[in-house]
């Protein structure tokens, strides 16, 4: 049984190229050290001593940021490629991230953390893309779900890690650490990963038809879809702004105890996602499906934290979202990548990735507002709330792909 369980795991990983491997390497030592986040709503209220509301502004910063980084990614990413645009990215975000931690103020918190984000998140639509050229198209899913374990074998070792160096040191070893990580991951993609462009092929606007679907402001169902990835990326965002407060604040855990509760989600994800990406894919279960009852689970993962006092209620909750991720990130970023034509790749993954920048702008800020008003519980409420909201839209929008393009679009 247990031979059988590690065939299937080894199985699992079978088929991927190297460049993906190398990519997946670079991610871990970079997701490693990305450890200033987790704890950054602790360092923003213990350390420069803002209230709630300006911390809700600085996270709305970093998301304003995250958007335009994500716009001007997919906008670079198209026009100069994809390789130039993440090693540009990285380096300069590397530097950055070391220089925040001589910022006091709150305006040029919120300067900076803008700026960071603008030039860090032009990274992401570049990346998706390099899957497209470094992965075969039935492997896109896989190779996507690895760099996903890549980064979360990194969040479950980096959080640890960031705890400790905050109760041995202090929070400026976090930038840091995150700062010259950025650096040496990108330094190492440029010594191991050739670059190979993606050459994108002309889209035949003669069709009608092929107008319809290629242009982004036409394709009603991703608009919708948008929509839903917005919501879950709303949601799922309070696990790194309000929930370490609520750890502190409520449960009175130590920087190291929230550090290790972070740490399930990426050890579990290391564990576990990659078998049940490959088993989904293996069984031809409906992706949307999947995710309409990811976000389900995400909604749970709140709402049980009303339930109970009791600590272990923490670990059911970071079980329950922990799940819900491994079942809506890889196939909500699948869809995208499935749904974008050649040709408009930058595009189409710009504006998913955007999705989540909006999230950033608005969940922290709401989040922090909703407590300092009305306290923890009534916040786990409208989380809830919302992750249910999602999974309905999800219902629709399973309709609509099915009812005007048949199921072909949504398997």
């Amino acid at each position: 049984m247990v031979k059988k369980t590690f065939n299937n795991y080894q199985n699992s990983f079978k088929g991927l190229s190297k460049e993906v491997w190398w990519l997946a390497l670079i991610t871990f030592i970079n997701r490693a050290g990305t450890m200033v986040l987790p704890f950054l709503s602790l360092y923003l209220t213990e350390n420069l001593k803002l209230s709630l509301s300006q911390v809700g502004w600085i996270m709305s910063s970093f998301g304003l940021g995250s958007l335009l980084g994500s716009y001007l990614g997919g906008k670079l990413t198209d026009k100069i490629g994809f390789y130039r645009v993440m090693f540009w990215s990285l380096l300069t975000t590397g530097f950055l991230f070391i220089s925040l931690q001589f910022i006091t103020t709150f305006i040029g918190f919120v300067i900076g953390m803008f700026i960071t984000m603008a030039i860090a998140d032009t990274f992401r639509p570049a990346m998706f893309v390099s899957l497209k050229a470094y992965s075969k198209p039935e492997n896109q899913t896989r190779s996507l779900t690895l760099i996903r374990l890549a980064i979360n074998l990194g969040f479950s070792f980096g959080p640890f890690l960031g705890g400790m160096i905050i109760a041995t040191l202090d929070y400026s070893g976090l930038f840091w650490v995150d700062g010259i990580t950025c650096i040496v991951a990108i330094l190492l993609m440029r010594i191991v990963l050739k670059q190979k462009e993606f050459h994108l092929k002309k889209i035949n606007q003669n069709s009608e038809n092929e107008i319809q679907i290629t242009s982004v402001y036409k394709d009603k169902p991703y608009w919708v879809f948008l929509v839903v990835v917005f919501l879950m990326g709303f949601i799922f965002l309070q696990l790194f702004t309000t929930m370490p407060l609520y750890y502190k604040n409520v449960h009175h855990l130590t920087e190291v105890e929230i550090g290790l509760i972070m740490a399930i989600n990426g050890f579990l994800i290391f564990l576990f996602e990659m078998p049940l990406i490959h088993y989904i894919e293996k069984k031809l279960l409906n992706k949307l499906k999947i995710i309409t009852w990811s976000l389900v689970l995400f909604a749970l993962s709140f709402l049980v934290l009303d339930i109970s006092t009791w600590a272990g209620v923490l670990i059911v909750s970071m079980l329950l979202i922990t799940l819900g991720e491994m079942l809506a990130f890889p196939f909500t970023n699948n869809f995208a990548m499935n749904r974008s034509p050649e040709g408009k790749e930058g595009r189409y993954l710009a504006l998913y990735t955007m999705a989540f920048s909006m999230a950033h702008i608005f969940s922290a800020k709401t989040g922090m507002e909703v407590i300092a008003r009305f306290g923890f519980d009534i916040n786990w409420y409208l989380m809830g709330s919302l992750g249910l909201i999602a999974a309905i839209l999800m219902l629709w929008l399973k309709r609509m792909l099915t009812t005007s393009e048949g199921v072909v679009k949504i398997t």
